[in-house]
């Protein structure tokens, strides 16, 4: 399992613990910033029963979404309702969405204002069908000031949709660095942890999302909260200073390296940044980790030292001033210029 970029192409590579930046590109190429009125789009039909569901108060009713604009204007905004009739506001849809819900997809911020000030907070974590709650609708469009109420109301930061997002997720990947501000804010270093230490399903925390996209902002509204520079991924072991070797980001090396990141942390298969550095051919970044104290001689699984990957690079082996003695292709000796 060589970190290295060179050699035969292996079919295999795109699945290994090492298999590089591209692997995690590919799993987000696709997801621009979310259009989520494609997700509710159409006829909502009827509503389904909500006896699982936080608030018992909500039950059946024929809201669907292009009924939302006469219910705004109808509303009275009483939580108990006409007794004699359907009460909108304690509807959920057959996708699982209520009034919140909806007043967020159609960016009615007013009236999403009202109904924050009006229900309790566990309304406020209700998930859809898709597990969003009202804040990750807030975060995917983009809805800054909706966000900050939310989080001022109580709504959970910890609440993940089906692809083990949190809301916090979602903006560190688009970059929607006001969104992260209002999330974290008022949130104390302990309280906040559980959070960035959250993975979602493709073992990915928040920080790494950061990195991943480059967001150097977010990253730093980030460290200033705490986020564990050194945090793991769940399928390979990279930290965030792997992901940014492999991303080519001297700037985003630099930034790492300057707030203590461990410039010789291990994957699972114990390659370091300058394994992953090196295989890449990156001689900036190579003589970068190599200046922070990088230590050369460690091996991974493949029983490989950095200079092992060199690959006849002269900028790279000029970093490593050792001639080797070597017997059946293995270092026994390494004698000082």
């Amino acid at each position: 399992m060589s970190c290295g970029g060179g050699g035969k192409h292996d079919p295999l590579e795109e699945s290994r613990m090492d298999s590089g930046i591209d692997s995690y590109r590919s799993m987000y190429k696709s997801e621009e910033p979310r259009d989520v009125s494609s997700d509710f789009s159409g006829p909502r039909g009827k509503c389904v029963s909500v006896d699982e569901r936080v608030d018992s108060a909500y039950d059946s009713s024929s809201i669907t979404v292009e009924s939302l604009e006469d219910i705004v204007r109808s509303c009275t905004l009483d939580p108990e309702g006409p007794q004699e009739e359907e009460n909108p506001l304690t509807a959920i849809t057959e996708d699982g969405d209520t009034i919140l819900h909806l007043a967020i997809i159609h960016e009615d911020e007013t009236f999403a204002q009202q109904l924050m000030d009006l229900f309790p907070k566990e309304v406020l974590d209700i998930q859809n069908n898709l597990y969003q709650s009202p804040l990750h609708l807030a975060v995917y469009l983009d809805q800054t000031e909706v966000v900050r109420s939310l989080v001022e109301h109580g709504a959970c930061l910890q609440l993940q949709d089906r692809d083990g997002n949190t809301a916090l997720h979602v903006a560190c990947q688009h970059g929607q660095t006001q969104c992260v501000s209002h999330m974290t804010r008022d949130m104390s270093p302990n309280k906040l942890a559980p959070v960035l230490e959250t993975h979602n399903w493709r073992g990915l925390a928040c920080l790494h999302l950061a990195v991943l996209y480059e967001h150097h902002e977010v990253l730093k509204l980030l460290r200033k909260k705490g986020a564990e520079l050194n945090i793991q991924d769940g399928t390979s072991g990279k930290t965030p200073l792997h992901m940014a070797v492999e991303l080519h980001d001297v700037a985003l090396v630099k930034m790492l390296l300057s707030w203590g990141a461990n410039v010789d942390a291990l994957m699972f298969n114990s390659c370091t940044p300058l394994h992953l550095a090196v295989g890449r051919q990156d001689a900036a970044i190579a003589n970068l980790l190599c200046q922070s104290g990088a230590d050369k001689m460690l091996r991974n699984m493949e029983d490989e030292t950095p200079l092992d990957l060199a690959d006849g690079n002269d900028d790279i082996l000029a970093l490593f001033p050792f001639d080797d003695i070597q017997i059946s292709g293995r270092s026994v000796v390494r004698v000082s210029y």
